[in-house]
């Protein structure tokens, strides 16, 4: 019989998309994201959101994209905590019900990339209060590599190489 023991830490990253037109605001939303999951060791820059237009109806345009990786590691059983604050801190920043900022949190692994999602579909595994994790890329072959349902700016190969340069920080602590 295989034993338990306590899962290893590992890199919280948060995918932004963001219509936050002054720098007060994205000011503000980094200070909350800080206060809640510690200090961010790197955002990207902003670059124009063009995968899809799903999200336009709702937040407007132009839509901008960044990732976020903070410095902390985590406990990756607390992944549907972390979305259910980020979902909070969302509402904060809604205005007339309709969001300006999207978080999508999501953990790095030496082996793996899980984002959370509220979203169930035959690929996700539920955690609690209507979470669900889903297995987004997967390292072999020293890359990381997308799945048929990988949304496309994840697939895409600079965010894969950007989260393989990130994993680097955390392989030692899981051999």
């Amino acid at each position: 019989m295989g034993k338990n023991k306590e899962f290893g830490r590992e890199i919280l990253v948060m995918g932004l998309l963001s219509v936050l037109e002054s720098q007060d605001d994205a000011d503000a939303l980094r200070s909350i994201l800080e206060q809640r999951f510690g200090p961010i060791r790197m955002q990207t820059p902003r670059q124009f959101f063009q995968w899809t237009d799903y999200y336009n109806s709702e937040m407007g345009q132009p839509i901008w994209r960044s990732y976020i990786e903070f410095e902390t590691l985590v406990d990756p059983s607390l992944l549907a905590d972390i979305k259910l604050a980020t979902n909070e801190i969302e509402e904060r920043f809604a205005v007339d019900g309709r969001r300006r900022v999207n978080l999508d949190p999501g953990l790095l692994a030496p082996g793996r990339f899980v984002l959370a999602t509220t979203k169930d579909r035959a690929h996700r595994l539920a955690l609690k209060d209507g979470i669900y994790a889903e297995l987004t890329l997967i390292y072999e072959k020293k890359a990381f590599h997308a799945l048929p349902w990988t949304y496309p700016d994840w697939a895409s190969e600079p965010v894969r190489l950007l989260l393989a340069g990130w994993r680097g920080r955390i392989f030692a602590t899981h051999r």
